[in-house]
């Protein structure tokens, strides 16, 4: 890597071109994954025949907006679903699986999460945190109970059998969110739908698929899941679109989705798309590419990483279905320095200075990296944690490697400034 642009200690080069090239075999195969995903979206733009005039934006009730209804059935065709909802009135990803969970839940269903607990900005919607505030699934009845991942982080396929024969919502989360389980693979989640559909045909299976669109060449629809929602500022946005979320999958689950949204009798067919319909479209297109960049910035994360000897999750090599990488660091000054450095690395706001935070939905303070063009878009380079045992950091994004690259090395820059790496 030349260094002739940033002060860059000589050591810390070696190690960043020696983990580059111990990554060039992986390297090849996120392209090749990358080569299919974006013929799958072209495909899909071309046999919902996308014009220059879905690209332009509607106001008021929105009444025959052709942009916003092709959008729908180009997420749901690249995406292997019956329909979708791709709104940018979404506000997160949050804010979209909570819609669907509310859409197709009443009282006295049964929802069971078979991956353990469900990422933190959850719980108060589903009533685990502050289960008798207003407004939860618990505060309008509807039932909670979920299947833990075993010791060494792969689900329990005996308690899913067991829980699911009575459960109207079966839900998946795709990433490791803050903990240090692995993600799953497409492949496991596979054997979780079937063996859900082997007790209850009937059941709703519902994937938290933030953070894995477009990593492998399938996704949870393809292999059977009903639902899956995700967030427009991660993968699917492409690091375009400045707002917005999904939900995709079967077409009566995705209408009683768009009820909920709007309101009955209105569903899909209401709600202006502003000027954001080029955002969503150009940023699908790109979104493989991205999604490609941002995978390769974290498996040479990892790598450097362990090189420099900290333990990494997952390691090097080890087969990915999402983004993030998580980084054990071991206490809160390294976690605070590797943020920063990540910080020092980015585009914008490079100059800011840290500090953990009351982030709405946590209940830990939180340390966030993200000198991002979009505020809080995980797709670009960022990093984050709550400030609490064992941390670690959780890295993801990359618009471009080159740029993902040199942020991640910045990052060790902090940390041997700090004291935090040893040579000797």
């Amino acid at each position: 890597m030349d260094n002739s642009l940033f002060d860059i200690d000589k050591r810390l080069l070696k190690l960043a071109d020696e983990a580059e090239n111990e990554c060039r075999e992986i390297f090849s195969e996120f392209n090749n994954i990358a080569d299919y995903n974006g013929q799958k979206v072209l495909k899909a733009f071309i046999d919902n025949r996308v014009s220059e005039s879905c690209l332009k934006g509607t106001t008021g009730y929105g009444y025959g907006d052709e942009g916003r209804d092709t959008i729908d059935r180009v997420f749901a065709q690249a995406f292997g679903g019956e329909d979708a909802l791709v709104r940018h009135t979404f506000i997160n990803g949050t804010h979209a699986i909570s819609t669907a969970l509310f859409g197709v839940l009443r009282a006295g269903d049964k929802m069971v999460s078979v991956t353990g607990k469900p990422y933190d900005t959850l719980e108060g919607v589903i009533g685990i945190r502050n289960a008798k505030s207003s407004g939860s699934l618990a505060d309008f009845g509807v039932i909670y109970e979920q299947v833990d991942l075993l010791a060494d982080g792969v689900p329990d396929f005996d308690g899913i059998a067991e829980k699911a024969k009575t459960a109207k919502v079966v839900y998946i989360q795709r990433s490791r969110g803050y903990s240090l389980r692995p993600s799953l693979c497409i492949d496991t989640i596979e054997k979780i739908v079937s063996a859900v559909k082997a007790v209850n045909a009937n059941a709703i299976v519902m994937v938290d698929n933030c953070y894995g669109e477009f990593v492998e060449k399938r996704e949870p629809l393809d292999i059977g899941a009903d639902l899956i929602i995700g967030s427009l500022i991660k993968n699917p946005g492409g690091g375009i679109s400045s707002t917005g979320g999904y939900i995709a999958g079967k077409a009566e689950l995705v209408e009683k989705c768009a009820d909920r949204l709007t309101c009955i009798g209105m569903g899909k067919e209401a709600g202006c798309s502003l000027n954001q319909n080029r955002e969503i479209l150009l940023g699908f297109f790109m979104a493989p590419q991205v999604v490609e960049s941002a995978l390769k910035t974290s498996e040479f994360a990892c790598r450097f990483y362990e090189k420099l000897g900290f333990e990494t999750f997952p390691k090097h090599n080890e087969k990915r279905t999402d983004i993030i990488s998580s980084i054990l660091l071991g206490s809160e000054e390294k976690l605070n320095a590797f943020c920063q450095g990540i910080q020092k690395g980015s585009p914008v706001d490079s100059f800011a200075s840290l500090e953990a935070w009351d982030m709405p939905g946590y209940d830990s303070k939180v340390i966030m990296a993200a000198g991002a063009f979009t505020m809080g878009a995980s797709i670009e380079l960022s990093a984050d944690a709550p400030v609490r045992k064992p941390f670690a950091a959780w890295l993801q994004g990359g618009l471009t490697y080159p740029s993902g690259k040199l942020g991640v090395i910045l990052s060790a820059v902090e940390m041997l400034n700090k004291g935090f790496i040893n040579f000797d």
